[in-house]
This record gives structure tokens, C-alpha cells and sequence, in this order.
């Protein structure tokens, strides 16, 4: 689905209305390459609703981001929306905005109080099942394509386990790993890369100097799957004979998509995301239910379906 369509959907589904309101904002990290995407899709979408919106970053620091949650509370915002640093600070954060009676809007990472949210709170993002589960069956296909159905043997690069995202996709690998299907795929090793290109390319350049050359790849998004594959072609490892899995597809990832260095990616529409978490804030702001949680479908893409997703995250 594109994302007009898809914003479309959500926008029926969330009946947001143009009007004067206020949004505050706290964004985990402006350098990270997708919270950049939601912050931009965020922006985008509020001017074009013509709202007044207050987005802080929260420098991963949970302490700093539940300051600014209490900021825009004495700032007297019409709701808040919130793309947390840690699953594990949901409760403080929904208790803040719960007693200042102020409307707040989850996005992207899940609280680890979903279940419990009141009925003026909500969450917006992706189910992370479909994340990791989408990419290690495709991986599963292609290495029996390759004819390494006999046996095969890969790496796991994990972002940051405070993520609930990190750590869902994570279980989903192993469960696909886990099936008749996947059975002949072994996990070598899997570490915290930390969601970054560093962190892809350092852990890579270690398990390589062991002198062991996997045959897949999975990394929990494409920024540490970027990393893997700059590690290994300084390495001199053919690209051809690994398959590199990464979940996001993100401009950059559609680029090595191109050039034959990743074979799949997921892609998590952060524009919907974005867009659709304002909506929603705005929905109970006016005193609406929003059906929670409201999720955003992951897409799988590959190069024969590639040309779909470039310029839409």
C-alpha cells in the first residue's frame, strides 16, 4: 500500500480535523536515521493540518524525555505524543500525562503498559511480529534457492534490548529459525549492535576475524545491516554469497538494495507512523476514542518489488 493510500486509511479511521491545537512532542533521538523520518513526517503532517507543534529531542536520556513530557504538561499542550526512549519508562510517562489530564500518543515503540493505557491515551506504530518474521522467511527461501538447505549458518545483530522492537524481532527470527522450514539454519552468534552503522560494522569485523564467513545475515534495522556489509566487503567477502536481511528500507538500504549488497529489507512506513500518531492525538484531544493500538502493516521488500518503496521513507 503507499503511503497515500495508507494515510489516507488511518486519516478515515482517526477523523482528524484541521484546527489551531498544540502538540508537544519528544522524539528519543534527533540522529537517529528513523526517529529523523517520523520527526520530518511529523513536522510535514502538522503544517499541513496547520497545528502548532513542539518537538524536543530527548538525547536517549529517559530522565531528560519524561522532563519534557512534564514541560509541555505546564505548557498547557492540547496533547502529547511520544516516541519513548525505553519500553520500561511507558508507565511514568502515561502516569504524568494520565494526571495533568493531558492526551498522549505513543509512537512507533510500544509502552511496556499497552495493555493498561487510559482511554485518553493511545499507541500508533507497527506490529513488531511481522517485522522480523517477514525477513527471515524470505531469508529462509533464498538460502534454500542457493542450495543451502543442507545447512547454513548466520549472524543475529540486535539493536538495543531496552527497544521492545529490538528485542520482538529479535524472538522473531529465532521462531522462523525454529520452524521444519528454517531447521537447517543455525544462529552462530547474535550481539547488541545499538541500531547503528558502527555498531553493524564493528561486530561484523570481529566474527570475521575468527575466520568464519556466514551465509545470512539478520539485523533487527538496515542502519546495522549497512554496517555488516561495509565490514565484510572490506574483507573481501563476495556479497553474492550472503544473504543480508534488514528491517525499515530506508533510502540508504534501497541503495545497497541496487547495488546487489542487500537482499531483503521491511519496510516500517515512518510517514504513517508519524502522521498517524498526530492524528490520533488530535482525535482524543477532542474528546474522541481511538481504537488502540492503531497499527501501521510492515511491507516486504526485495529487489523484483524495490522500486515501490524509493523516496517513501
Amino acid at each position: 500500500m503507499t503511503n497515500r493510500l495508507l494515510l489516507a486509511a488511518i486519516a478515515a479511521v482517526l477523523a482528524p480535523a484541521a484546527s489551531a491545537q498544540s502538540i508537544g512532542v519528544s522524539i528519543v533521538n534527533f540522529d537517529n536515521n528513523f526517529q529523523t523520518l517520523l520527526r520530518n513526517g511529523m513536522a510535514e503532517h502538522a503544517e499541513a493540518l496547520g497545528i502548532d507543534i513542539q518537538i524536543e529531542d530527548a538525547q536517549n536520556d529517559m530522565a531528560r524525555q519524561l522532563d519534557q513530557v512534564q514541560n509541555f504538561i505546564a505548557q498547557g499542550v492540547d496533547a502529547i505524543v511520544v516516541t519513548l526512549v525505553d519500553s520500561a519508562a511507558g508507565p511514568a510517562v502515561s502516569q504524568a500525562a494520565e494526571a495533568a489530564g493531558v492526551p498522549l500518543v505513543f509512537v512507533n515503540l510500544e509502552p511496556s503498559n499497552l495493555a493498561e493505557l487510559p482511554a485518553n491515551q493511545a499507541y500508533v506504530g507497527s506490529n513488531e511480529v511481522e517485522s522480523g518474521t517477514l525477513g527471515a522467511f524470505e531469508a529462509c527461501r533464498l538460502l534454500r534457492a542457493a542450495g543451502k538447505g543442507n545447512g547454513a549458518s548466520g549472524y543475529l545483530l540486535m539493536g538495543d534490548l531496552a527497544h521492545q522492537a529490538a528485542v520482538q524481532r529479535t524472538r522473531d527470527v529465532h521462531e522462523v529459525v525454529g520452524l521444519s522450514m528454517c531447521s537447517f539454519l543455525t544462529i552462530t552468534d547474535e550481539q547488541v549492535g545499538g541500531w547503528s552503522r558502527e555498531g553493524g560494522q564493528n561486530l561484523m569485523t570481529n566474527w570475521l576475524s575468527s575466520g568464519d564467513v556466514p551465509d545470512v545475515v539478520f539485523a533487527n534495522n538496515d542502519e546495522m545491516a549497512i554496517g555488516a556489509i561495509q565490514a565484510m566487503k572490506a574483507a573481501g567477502v563476495p556479497m553474492e554469497d550472503v544473504i543480508v536481511v534488514g528491517v525499515d528500507a530506508t533510502a540508504d538500504a534501497l541503495t545497497a538494495m541496487a547495488a546487489g549488497e542487500l537482499d531483503v529489507t521491511v519496510f516500517q512506513n515512518a510517514m504513517a507512523q508519524g502522521a498517524g500518531g498526530l492524528d490520533a492525538a488530535l482525535a482524543l484531544a477532542r474528546g474522541e476514542t481511538v481504537n488502540s493500538p492503531v497499527y501501521v502493516p510492515f511491507e516486504l521488500v526485495t529487489p523484483a518489488n524495490m522500486a515501490d518503496y524509493v523516496g517513501a521513507n
